[in-house]
């Protein structure tokens, strides 16, 4: 009887830690701009992504969309709106923030930012 408790007890741990280490999982898979931020970083995007960037660009926010043949940039702050396109091998600046595309595919997008100002 011994046996079928201690059986009982590793079976229960083990299905009380696949919850806990599935969210740990999705918590670092999800996606992190807070390096770009400052205008320099690398990231690599699967869909449409948006986030904050620090107010000395005169815009506050970026937003970029891809596809399989163009990236477009667009930053907005208040009362302004600015962007651009652009595909692989070529580059935009976008208030300050120099972008490239490293790799470019209908289902990623790999680019660099640098902090121009």
């Amino acid at each position: 009887m011994p046996h079928a408790f201690a059986a009982i007890l590793i079976a229960a741990s083990m299905t009380a830690a696949a919850p806990a280490s599935a969210a740990q999982s999705a918590a670092t898979t999800a996606p992190s701009y807070r390096a770009c931020y400052d205008g320099t970083c690398k990231i690599t995007l699967k869909k449409k992504a948006s986030f904050r960037v620090h107010p000395r660009f005169g815009i506050t926010r970026l937003t970029i969309t891809f596809n399989s043949r163009q990236v477009r940039v667009k930053g907005t702050g208040p009362g302004v709106t600015a962007g651009g396109g652009f595909s692989k091998g070529g580059a935009v600046t976008v208030n300050g923030i120099q972008f490239t595309v490293t790799s470019l595919s209908g289902k990623k997008a790999v680019l660099r930012l640098k902090a121009r100002r």
